[in-house]
């Protein structure tokens, strides 16, 4: 496998990492990863490797979380596809990426493709909630405070005990995640988006939904994924991987990538050249 020289860098509020071989560094990106609620983009590092051949990759840490400051106001996937849309413009994109997102970053996308579809070649959508984050109570979550009352070491312990199906990989970079979200986030006002099978008309690009088993942790059902690709305006590719639950690249790496590098394969070959 590849593995790309890092750069870390900022744009206002936003931290985010350029992942690209060396001298790459001014290359705009081809993806750009988008992580769930309490991750940073430190967390993608286990699949950067694997996604090098695609090209540049960005991956940013959403407002509130990672390294990335927290201003004032509501948060959402609206905020956050507004986030992102300033990195992108700031780099001067020429042509529109690929975004991948999970859990909150799928919402983030989806919220950017359909506001700046001039910025979006194309989604991967990892168990995004299928009806927006509403329903979610203000305050720190008793399960992120138990986590941030351990140490770096005893959150890392927390997860090999309770993920035994994650890689070594995954458990440093989503133990410090848990620990850098800004407390503040989880009492802000929240900007809901409509349910995801609505927002589908809105998302001409074509897209890949990936999901796990209800039963394990997932959000997307299949009646879920059934009505998001038959309300959508672009061409959705539904992959539902057997065993995995809510974190679908760390329940199921292989066949998370598998999936993922078909369809960028697939949206690739039908760029012009």
């Amino acid at each position: 496998m590849t593995h790309p020289a890092v750069s870390d860098r900022r744009t206002a509020h936003i931290a985010w990492r350029h992942h690209g071989h060396a001298g790459d560094t001014g290359v705009p990106p081809a993806l750009l990863l988008l992580h769930g609620f309490t991750d940073s983009a430190a967390c993608w590092e286990p699949v950067v490797p694997a996604l090098a051949g695609y090209g540049c990759i960005v991956a940013t840490d959403a407002r509130g979380h990672g390294d990335s400051g927290l201003p004032e106001g509501p948060v959402g996937p609206r905020q956050h596809a507004a986030d992102q849309a300033l990195v992108l413009d700031d780099l001067g994109v020429s042509e529109p990426v690929v975004v991948i997102g999970h859990s909150m970053g799928a919402l983030t996308a989806v919220a950017l493709a359909a506001t700046r579809p001039d910025l979006v070649a194309a989604l991967v959508l990892e168990d995004p909630p299928p009806y927006g984050m509403g329903g979610r109570p203000r305050g720190v979550p008793a399960w992120l405070a138990g986590l941030r009352s351990l140490d770096l070491a005893g959150r890392v312990a927390h997860a090999r005990e309770h993920e035994p199906a994650w890689s070594e990989a995954e458990l440093p970079p989503w133990a410090l995640s848990k620990g850098q979200i800004d407390p503040r986030y989880c009492e802000r006002d929240v900007t809901l988006l409509d349910p995801l099978h609505d927002l589908a008309a809105d998302v001409r690009c074509d897209t890949l939904l990936v999901y796990g088993d209800a039963d394990r942790g997932g959000m997307v059902t299949d009646a879920d994924a059934d009505a998001f690709r038959k309300a959508a305006a672009g061409t959705v590719t539904a992959v539902r991987v057997p065993g995995a639950g809510h974190s679908v690249r760390r329940d199921a790496a292989d066949a998370y990538l598998r999936a993922v590098r078909a369809f960028l394969d697939a949206v690739r070959s039908r760029r012009p050249r």
